[in-house]
């Protein structure tokens, strides 16, 4: 509908969750590299969510709305929710009609339905990318009429209805693939020992840290283990506090932080993970080629997380343990007859490797690029 002949513009758009984000960020970095000049870029999001504080973060135009996620139950709510979702419309509408976006990516999350929206509208391409084995609403809304669909794993086609998917696994950051493991370790001051990594995103996750105090125990101080944990920052002063009262001071061999703000150094450098089964995290730890031990967030929106761990599960990359059965003596069973099975972590840790997709923002760019010439 706009004029074809001006300078391409982009609309991004995802948020809510660092799942959701991150994958737009890698695609925004992809599409920098090969030439496009950051004024022409725009990413489109709730200024109240951490969509707004990435994007400033990296310096990206943002144009903020206010939708918000939806209710799962008919209820005032929902009409509350759904005047929200009309406005939000609105707003984003005067921003199609001031820039004129060429193509709209959207990466999944309900901050996406107001560009999505107006693409239709306005009979601008759109590009979807999801994240997830289960993907979410308005992946599934909105892809029939997409230029074209990403998915993170094969398992999520059956859920989308049209014939233009490809499967590219979730975009990565570049560090993943330009740092190594050594050089990781040297840069967090880890010595070549067996490392393990207990992270739970940025919040942290209440059930891996109450049930890790006997994997410190164990191993605290232990010649050869190295233990990196990420408490998430409304967790730290209670998991330190707790650490303190079993030890006079925190182990040599431990680093604890609230937020390991470069995680793919984290990452780069563990031998082994315990971690949620958000799709990104999943990610990142197949393109380290990690063992792991999933436990899935029990509240996820349609149980996804634990849809996406028995996915590694079924390819033998992972192994799970249920919220419900994750205490201090099961997952310690885990981690200490995966560290006594040198033969079990090497074939995770090919397995994880063997399904990494590296150059899924590439890809993913090459589809948006497709979008604008059809």
């Amino acid at each position: 509908m706009f004029n074809k002949n001006k300078e391409k513009t982009y609309f991004i758009t995802g948020g809510g969750t660092g799942g959701h984000i991150y994958p737009a960020v890698s695609v925004i970095n992809e599409l920098i590299e090969n030439g496009v000049d950051l004024k022409n870029i725009f990413y489109l999001g709730n200024k109240k969510n951490l969509e707004y504080e990435i994007a400033k973060k990296n310096n990206y135009q943002f144009l903020t709305h206010g939708a918000k996620g939806m209710p799962r139950k008919l209820s005032l709510d929902f009409f509350v929710w759904a005047l929200g979702l009309l406005g939000s419309t609105f707003k984003v509408m005067g921003y199609f009609i001031k820039h004129q976006p060429s193509v709209v990516f959207a990466t999944g999350g309900y901050v996406c339905a107001p560009a999505l929206i107006c693409a239709r509208l306005f009979k601008t391409p759109y590009v979807l990318h999801d994240c997830d084995i289960h993907p979410g609403i308005v992946t599934r809304a909105f892809a029939k009429h997409a230029k074209s669909v990403s998915l993170a794993f094969d398992g999520a086609k059956k859920f989308i209805k049209t014939k233009n998917i490809e499967v590219n696994g979730n975009p990565i950051r570049q560090e993943f693939k330009t740092i190594s493991k050594k050089q990781a370790r040297e840069e967090i001051s880890i010595k070549d020992d067996f490392t393990i990594l207990i992270m739970g995103g940025s919040l942290g996750a209440r059930t891996i840290n109450n049930s890790s105090f006997k994997i410190l125990k164990e191993y605290a101080n232990k010649k050869g283990v190295t233990i990196l944990w990420q408490t998430g920052n409304k967790n730290f002063d209670d998991v330190t506090k707790r650490i303190l009262e079993l030890f006079e001071e925190l182990p040599d061999n431990l680093i604890l932080q609230p937020y390991f703000d470069k995680m793919y150094l984290a990452l780069l450098s563990a031998d082994l993970v315990i971690s949620r089964a958000g799709s990104l995290s999943l990610s990142e730890i197949c393109a380290c080629g990690l063992p792991s031990i999933l436990i899935p967030y029990p509240y996820a929106a349609a149980d996804h997380q634990k849809k996406n761990a028995i996915n590694l599960v079924e390819n033998n990359i992972s192994l799970m343990l249920e919220d419900k059965n994750c205490n201090d003596e099961s997952l310690f069973e885990l981690v200490q007859n995966l560290m006594n099975d040198k033969e079990k972590l090497s074939n995770l840790s090919y397995n994880a490797y063997k399904i990494a997709k590296l150059d899924s923002a590439k890809k993913i760019m090459e589809q948006i690029n497709s979008a604008m010439e059809k």
